[in-house]
């Protein structure tokens, strides 16, 4: 995979923890790992978003109590996400 150098903007909290937890490994490995979660959520949420204005669409404005359902199901799914990534 091609790579590219970037600048970026970093609370030094932020930075300063990450470096303590990933030691002498890679900080642009973890970044980018961090990076490319975000990048996998944003996806997932842009799907849910597009299969609601399908449904809509096709059957009209979504109840609300099914908005509050796809939420949690967005929710459940991202935490076995997080669980899964982290061990």
């Amino acid at each position: 995979m091609a790579k590219e150098k970037v600048t970026l903007t970093l609370d030094a909290e932020t930075l300063a923890a990450l470096r303590r937890l990933v030691g002498p490994r890679s900080l642009s490995a973890a970044v980018e790992a961090a990076v490319a979660e975000r990048v996998a959520r944003l996806q997932h949420l842009a799907a849910v978003d597009e299969w609601l204005a399908e449904l809509d669409r096709a059957h009209g404005p979504v109840p609300p109590e099914t908005l509050e359902w796809a939420a949690r199901l967005v929710e459940e799914w991202d935490e076995k996400r997080r669980r899964k990534m982290a061990g």
